[in-house]
């Protein structure tokens, strides 16, 4: 038995739903509502006590970290395989993966919080908000309000910005060689990149892969084009902050396009 709890905004939660739908398992779903702090309830904490989704429990047995749970799975349901055939290919699989982890996911979070999931915050009441800015402290509390006021224009979220331009330089020279990013087929490696992809692209930032990365818009497109999208990537994220994401993303646009220029 297999339970997967998830939730649909969580880049790091659609890996193992991309991994499931790949392989055709059946999981039971136990949606947890990050946005709504369910993540640190006490039965939720005894199975995961760094209170974050992914959590994926098979036959009572708790993996976490949800690259590793991507490798679990590949050991425990070997059919299809999602690792290369060789040992480099296994590598460079893997080089992706850490990649994600180390330096994608960090930039992914403070890209979508100045783009969109700011302006959710923004819209609370004045003691709300003071209560969100402040209860990190006096030495972070004007940092956040920064980052609030100025959004995509903020240092940090500019530097994120150009993290995802090298990354995607980087996937653009290695699809100009084989058809996926570890070798010739689907693995592990596309299975930690899509959901970073998609957040790129539900902010309506595809530009960035459109305009002059040939190689990437194709594997993108053949992406999408798999069974597995709907349901793994696009089915759990909720309506409303689906439209944010996409109308905010939307008008930040030429602004990422002047960071990418050196504007």
């Amino acid at each position: 038995m297999l339970e997967l709890y998830h939730h649909g905004t969580s880049v790091c939660a659609a890996k193992p739903r991309i991994l499931l739908a790949e392989k055709g398992l059946e999981w039971t779903s136990h949606y947890i509502d990050i946005l709504k702090g369910e993540q640190f309830t006490p039965v939720y904490l005894k199975l995961n006590p760094k209170g974050v989704v992914p959590t994926l429990v098979h036959d009572g047995k708790v993996i976490r970290e949800s690259t590793l749970i991507g490798e679990y799975l590949d050991e425990v349901f070997p059919d299809p395989p999602m690792k290369p055939d060789t040992v480099f290919d296994r590598y460079a699989m893997r080089m992706w993966t850490k990649r994600i982890d180390e330096e994608i996911f960090p930039a992914t979070a403070i890209i979508t919080f100045a783009i969109s999931h700011r302006h959710a915050v923004l819209a609370n009441p004045p003691d709300v908000l003071d209560e969100y800015i402040n209860k990190l402290g006096p030495a972070e509390a004007p940092r956040r309000r920064k980052r609030l006021e100025t959004g995509i224009e903020d240092a940090d979220a500019t530097t994120a910005i150009r993290v995802f331009d090298q990354f995607f330089s980087d996937m653009e020279n290695a699809l100009s060689r084989r058809p996926w990013l570890a070798g010739e087929r689907f693995s592990l490696a596309e299975v930690g990149v899509i959901p970073f992809v998609n957040r790129i692209d539900m902010l309506c930032l595809s530009g960035m892969w459109t305009e002059s990365r040939p190689n990437l818009t194709g594997w993108w497109e053949r992406i999408k084009a798999r069974p597995m999208f709907q349901g793994a990537m696009l089915t759990y994220v909720p309506p409303a902050l689906r439209t944010l994401m996409t109308d905010k993303g939307r008008e930040a646009w030429p602004k990422v396009c002047d960071i990418l220029r050196g504007a």
